[in-house]
């Protein structure tokens, strides 16, 4: 069995790090620097930090405050935000990110993940998508949510990953900050087309979700979340705990 890792995100806006519900009414919650440092120290096992509005700005990733937080935190981190060109990904790397996370490029340019793998290695191209149920289908959606491409998500998935991805985020917006639970179906879809890691993202509401997520999907490896680990109503000592007891190999 794969150990399944438990990575916290920050969405960052304006310098602040945000939380809002299926992608809307977004609320500062602290800053970035202050939480990666705490999360590396409370046992996460990755950090995602996405600039959030950067694509939707037409602006590139704000490189300052990302490389502080890299400068704080001793666990991998996976970098997003504005993500367009090869000399993007050079730009966060040397910045202190271990994977660079692309998302809207990606759709604009698809063959920016060939090109992004063959100079810096499958390992450090990650596949991120924004994905909808629209008509009993599933739909990739950009600029936060708010423009549905038409693209089928299993079909641009798996795209992608031949292009070369060497991971894939699936950010449910149906869930996102709902906490009801993690996109079970959809993620079960994507871990049946995926032969690289999956990360499931969006649903999370208590130890319980991540329990279910991984004994319903053992092909999954990790659960990403932010609203729970920021507001401190689950603690990843405790969380990674539980999964312990339930016999689901986690490192500690």
């Amino acid at each position: 069995m794969i150990t399944k890792r438990i990575i916290p995100c920050l969405d960052v806006k304006d310098g602040k790090v945000v939380k809002g519900v299926n992608f809307t009414g977004l609320k500062e919650i602290s800053e970035p620097v202050e939480l990666g440092k705490y999360y590396s120290e409370a046992g996460a096992d990755e950090l995602v930090f996405y600039d959030i509005t950067a694509s939707v700005e037409g602006r590139k990733l704000f490189v300052d405050i990302l490389t502080k937080v890299a400068g704080e935190i001793f666990i991998p981190l996976t970098v997003g935000g504005g993500i367009s060109t090869l000399e993007d990904f050079d730009r966060v790397l040397k910045c202190g990110a271990d994977k660079v996370s692309v998302n809207s490029g990606a759709i604009r340019n698809p063959e920016l993940i060939n090109e992004a793998a063959c100079k810096y290695g499958n390992q450090c191209v990650v596949l991120s998508v924004d994905v909808k149920r629209v008509d009993g289908d599933y739909h990739i959606f950009t600029e936060g949510g708010r423009r549905d491409t038409g693209l089928s998500a299993l079909s641009f998935i798996e795209a992608g990953i031949k292009r070369g991805a060497g991971e894939v985020v699936v950010n449910s917006i149906d869930t996102d900050g709902v906490r009801q639970g993690f996109d079970i179906k959809l993620l079960k879809a994507v871990c049946d087309i995926s032969p690289v890691p999956v990360i499931a993202s969006g649903g999370a509401g208590k130890i319980g979700d991540f329990t279910d997520l991984f004994k319903e999907i053992p092909d999954i490896s990790a659960g990403l979340a932010a609203s729970i680990f920021h507001s401190g109503e689950v603690k990843i000592k405790d969380l990674k705990k539980e999964l312990k007891e339930q016999g689901i190999l986690v490192r500690v």
